[in-house]
């Protein structure tokens, strides 16, 4: 006798559709949101005070019937407040600083070029549900990893020299005296070029396997003044130079790699005796039961789309972006660190390890 089918719970059902139609609806906004950020009308409309379609349409140079549009999926997604009677339009400061000052520490607008090159990929990573391999780099469009530069020079800005990094005073003073120091998975090099920047007497070299990401870096860095001082060169973690740094640095890498182990080896064998590791990974738990909010949406679909299936693409670990600190441990164990420490860095995004062999 075939079992019988759940009842459905009418309310139940009826608040699962709208929450999934909420999801769509932010979806499709994203894009909106998307097409302000490229086009800089969220720029325009920051400190400009109240304005109306045919006044945002002047300053910016758009099409007046398009910027209504986007004007009323901006008002509806509350991120601008209308004015019925006057029929303005107003970006208040606070989404301002979130989607139009770049360097605002709150600012998150480069997310929604990131998410729109991550869903362009999507039917391939459909695909690789199937097969249960994966999408490299290559497929991706240039677009992801200039985002993935926008969105970690914001944390870079605010965040890298005077919490990370002052976190480890030895470090420090042996950058100060004029020591060595890397990063792996350096992507656009914005991390390398400000540690340059900070510490006049340190060499600074950054490693990555994306060719893309080090000809920008090396772009960037002849556009910093820094390129004395700093170097790129297309490489993985195992293939770095032996006992040659006081300090080697992963933001948001480890998750992603082929080998992370192998990744890590690589680091400790390259830290001069006295260096330090530091390890940035996401601030989410390894355990699904505690990600279930937010940021645990956002980090496991980003996973998906990009971090465990470049990984998989190359036969890799694919651990995904939700690794968590025992993860963290277990990899550096494995790769022979001694000593391991979560440094008392609040972070409602990131969290940071100090490895030492």
């Amino acid at each position: 006798m075939a079992s019988e089918r759940p009842k459905l719970d009418m309310e139940r059902a009826k608040n699962a559709a709208q929450n999934i139609i909420g999801d769509v609806a932010s979806m499709v906004h994203g894009a909106m949101s998307f097409i302000g950020d490229r086009l800089g009308i969220f720029k325009a409309m920051a400190g400009a005070g109240p304005l109306t379609i045919e006044a945002l349409a002047a300053k910016t140079g758009l099409a007046p019937r398009y910027i209504r549009e986007w004007l009323n999926a901006m008002t509806a997604g509350q991120y601008v407040e209308y004015d019925p009677e006057a029929k303005t339009y107003l970006l208040t400061p606070e989404y301002a600083a979130a989607l139009a000052d770049d360097d605002s520490p709150f600012f998150v607008g480069s997310y929604f070029q990131m998410a729109q090159a991550a869903v362009s990929v999507a039917p391939k990573v459909a695909e690789a549900f199937r097969n249960g391999k994966g999408v490299t780099q290559a497929e991706y469009p240039a677009s992801f990893f200039e985002a993935a530069e926008r969105n970690s020079l914001t944390r870079y800005k605010h965040k890298l020299l005077r919490k990370w990094i002052a976190a480890v005073p030895h470090v420090v003073e042996a950058l100060n005296a004029g020591g060595a120091a890397a990063d792996v998975g350096c992507g656009g090099g914005r991390a390398a070029i400000m540690i340059a920047q900070a510490f006049p007497k340190t060499r600074v070299t950054g490693f990555d396997i994306h060719a893309e990401s080090v000809e920008r870096a090396r772009r960037n860095a002849a556009a910093a003044g820094v390129a004395d001082r700093v170097t790129f060169a297309v490489a993985n973690g195992s293939e770095l130079p032996e006992s040659r740094f006081d300090l080697v640095t992963t933001f948001d890498v480890v998750h992603d790699a082929i080998d992370p182990v192998g990744l890590m080896r690589g680091v400790r064998r390259a830290l001069k005796p006295g260096g330090s590791y530091l390890v940035q990974e996401v601030n989410v738990s390894d355990d699904v039961k505690d990600n279930i909010r937010t940021l645990g949406k956002m980090i496991y679909s980003v996973s998906t789309l990009y971090c465990m299936t470049t990984s998989l693409s190359h036969g890799g670990a694919g651990i995904g972006a939700a690794m968590g600190e025992a993860k963290t441990r277990e990899l550096a164990e494995a790769a022979g660190f001694k000593q391991f420490a979560r440094l008392p860095i609040k972070d409602d995004f990131a969290v940071l390890y100090e490895l030492r062999p």
